[in-house]
Formats: C-alpha cells, sequence, structure tokens
C-alpha cells in the first residue's frame, strides 16, 4: 500500500507564520488600550458636563416668612438681695459686756433688750448727779431765805423813812439794803439755774444708764451678732455695730446694676422676674421701685444702680443672693416681625454667570482660570432693607424698623407685608 509523503515544509514559511500570529496579538491588545482610554475620556466629559450644569444652578436661600406676632423686649441685670430696712446697732458707751440675750436669726420686737453692759460705773454716776440735784436745791432754799429777808429789812427802811419824813434812815444805809435785796434776788436765781443744770446732768446719767442696756429699734430678725459677754466695747470715737437686723424678711429688695446702654429703657413701675442659684428653674416677680443717677466704673463698664421690690411670703429668698433679673420694657402685640439676621443678610453675586446648559466638551474640558471672590452689594444709603424671593431670585426691600429684642426686629414700615419670605443666609449651590 502506497502511503503518500508529505513533503517538509520550508523553514523560512513556518517562520513567517509564527510571526503573523504575534503581529495579531499586538495588534489586538493594542485596540483594547485604545478603547479602554475611550471610555475613561467619555467618563470623563460626562462627569465634568454634570457638575457644569450642578454649578450653573445658582445658590440656595435660607428663608422665613414676615409674620405678626407679639414682641417682648428685656434687659438683664444682675445684683444682690437686701432686706427692705437693715439696722446696725451698737453702743454709743463704752464698758464691758456683761449679758448678752439674743443670737443669730433670732426674732425681735421693738424696745426688746439684745445685750447689757456692766451698770455699776453707770448707776453711781447717776447717784452722784442726784446727790447734786439735792445740794442745787437745797442752795436754792438758802438763797430764797437770805432773798426774803433782805426784803424785809428793806421794807422796815422803808416805812422808818416815811415815819421820820426822810430823816432817818440814812441814804447809805437804804442804798446798802436795796444792793442786799438785789444780790439777794441774784443768788435765788443762780440757785434755781443750778438745779436745772443738776437735773440736766442726771436725766444724762440716766439716759447713760438706759443705753448701757441695748435694746432694738424694730420688730425684725437677727442677722449677725458681733458680741459676747465679757467683751470691751470701746466706742470713744464711733459707735460700735453690735447687731444687725432685718426689718422685715417677707419684703426685700434686689438692686441690681443696669448697664449704661439699658439704663434709658429701665424705669420705675416696670416689671420684671428673677431667678436665684438656690432655686432653679424658678422665677420670682419682682417690680422696679428707683433707678438711680450715680454711676459705678468697674473696669470701664459704667452700670447704674436700681432696686427691685420682691415679695418673700414663703422666706425662701435669704439677704445676700444673687439674683439674675430680665427686666420687660416693652410688650408689643400684633407686631410684624422679621429676624434680625434678615436685617444683616446681603446677597453675593459672582464675576462671571456660569451658563445652565450649552458649550462644547473642549471648553468643558479647558483650563479656567481660578474664580474670583464674590462681591457684595453695597447698602443704599444706611437704609434698613431686607432681600426677599422672587421667582428664586433675592429682591432688596427697604424698611423702617422699630424695636427689638436681639433676636426679632419690628418692621413699622415700608413695602415688606405679612408672609413674604425673607432670606435668612445663603445655604449653597443646589445640586
Amino acid at each position: 500500500m502506497n502511503i503518500p509523503v508529505m513533503p517538509p515544509k520550508s523553514p523560512d514559511k513556518t517562520l513567517k507564520t509564527l510571526l503573523g500570529s504575534e503581529s495579531t496579538r499586538l495588534l489586538s491588545r493594542r485596540w483594547r488600550w485604545i478603547a479602554g482610554a475611550v471610555l475613561v475620556l467619555i467618563a470623563a466629559i460626562i462627569f465634568i458636563a454634570f457638575r457644569s450644569g450642578k454649578q450653573a444652578t445658582g445658590p440656595q436661600y435660607a428663608t422665613e416668612a414676615a409674620a405678626f406676632g407679639s414682641l417682648v423686649v428685656k434687659v438683664s441685670a444682675t445684683g444682690q438681695l437686701e432686706p427692705t430696712n437693715q439696722v446696725d446697732v451698737g453702743s454709743e458707751l463704752s464698758g464691758t459686756v456683761a449679758q448678752v440675750f439674743v443670737d443669730d436669726d433670732d426674732r425681735v420686737t421693738k424696745g426688746q433688750v439684745l445685750a447689757q453692759l456692766d451698770l455699776s460705773k453707770f448707776e453711781d454716776t447717776v447717784a452722784k448727779s442726784r446727790a447734786a440735784v439735792a445740794v442745787a436745791e437745797a442752795s436754792l432754799q438758802q438763797a430764797s431765805a437770805t432773798q426774803a429777808e433782805t426784803r424785809a429789812k428793806l421794807d422796815r427802811y422803808r416805812e422808818v423813812a416815811r415815819l421820820s419824813g426822810g430823816k432817818v434812815p440814812s441814804k447809805t444805809e437804804m442804798e446798802t439794803a436795796t444792793a442786799e435785796l438785789a444780790r439777794a434776788e441774784a443768788n435765788t436765781a443762780s440757785a434755781r439755774a443750778n438745779i436745772v443744770e443738776a437735773r440736766a446732768a442726771l436725766h444724762t446719767e440716766e439716759t447713760n444708764l438706759g443705753k448701757a442696756r441695748i435694746r432694738s429699734p424694730i420688730n425684725g430678725v437677727v442677722l449677725k451678732r458681733a458680741v459676747d459677754p465679757g467683751q470691751t466695747v470701746a466706742a470713744s470715737l464711733q459707735a460700735v455695730t453690735l447687731f444687725t437686723l432685718a426689718e422685715d424678711l417677707t419684703k426685700m429688695e434686689l438692686k441690681v446694676d443696669v448697664d449704661e446702654a439699658d439704663v434709658s429703657q429701665v424705669k420705675a413701675g416696670l416689671k420684671a422676674s428673677f431667678t436665684v442659684d438656690a432655686w432653679p428653674g424658678r422665677q420670682f416677680e419682682a417690680v422696679i421701685t428707683r433707678v438711680g443717677f450715680n454711676a459705678t466704673d468697674s473696669d470701664g463698664v459704667i452700670s447704674y444702680p436700681a432696686v427691685l421690690q420682691v415679695t418673700n411670703d414663703d422666706l425662701s429668698l435669704r439677704p445676700g443672693m444673687t439674683g439674675t433679673a430680665e427686666i420687660t420694657t416693652l410688650t408689643r402685640e400684633s407686631a410684624l416681625l422679621v429676624p434680625n439676621a434678615a436685617l444683616r443678610f446681603t446677597p453675593a453675586t459672582t464675576v462671571a454667570v456660569q451658563k445652565k446648559s450649552g458649550g462644547s466638551m473642549v471648553s468643558a474640558l479647558m483650563p479656567r482660570p481660578p474664580s474670583q471672590a464674590p462681591k457684595v452689594q453695597a447698602v443704599n444709603n444706611g437704609t434698613p432693607r431686607v432681600w426677599v424671593l422672587r421667582d428664586g431670585q433675592p429682591v432688596a426691600v427697604e424698611v423702617k424698623t422699630g424695636a427689638t429684642n436681639g433676636r426679632m426686629t419690628e418692621i413699622i414700615g415700608g413695602s415688606l407685608k405679612a408672609g413674604m419670605p425673607v432670606i435668612t443666609e445663603t445655604l449653597g449651590n443646589t445640586p
């Protein structure tokens, strides 16, 4: 059987076949890379176009509608609680304290003895003054007797002169008797004056004896006792304070310092409320009774004193507590109100406005210079205005402002109407 024999391939032909296969693989790989790069480029173009469309929509704003409401303006001030009438009780006399009859927080009545000095020295002085009065009274009796005697002698001389026709007694004897009567009358008057003086001295010493018993001048409560038995009181230069009394703790005063920027709004008769740290969350009512004119300078901060009357029926408030008061200076019902942020707001405009759509992809890919900061529009001659949204665009509306409480401001003039959305801030660009 004859088997055909294939002629052997030429070495050159085999080499060409292998080279052609390798070239085909390299060409296929190259096209895959090109196709991938084209896809990446298309995705980048789509992303840039989408981002450009986002930025072209412009900024968005937060708004709040102008509305009628109640405007309450308050002024804050801080001070300390004090009794309506606080009295410092002291001693006008020097001496040693013999007894003390009251202590802190004791209730006392007017005239009650609080403490007593050693009375021995004062009692001796009173006894001496009484003896001086007795001596003066005895001197008056003696002077009166002498006056009566000299008057009787002068009366006899006058009778003898009448009976003798003026011959006796002599003129000298008459003049002597008259002078003796005048001296007797003067001595009597002096004795009476001595009695008055002695009695006045006695009254002074009796008063001092009474003052040695230190009494309460009011009905109230002992806030502070500053003396103990055996303590020496020296009152030679000034009265020494021994007790501090509060008249009536059911009525107190809150003395606060009002800042000079707010003092023009604070007047007597205004209502206020205040809080103290001892009772968190509790509001106490008060009424302003006085606003002082004497300024206080504390590190360059000028303030004026104001007094608030406080009712303390349950005695929950105590002297010395720090109170933070809110004084209501103005209440306005049915006022057209806008937020203060709306009066401060001014929209920003960019130098170049981007289009919402359009433009070539090449232009989107081309590099651009950095964007400039927005330019802020100036206020119109300082006239207050707010910005409202109309068709998605901010429009300025001039207004006339009234009172403000720091958060809301009353609009008393202008073309702003209730319900108009006033812009308070810029939120940014919309997606």
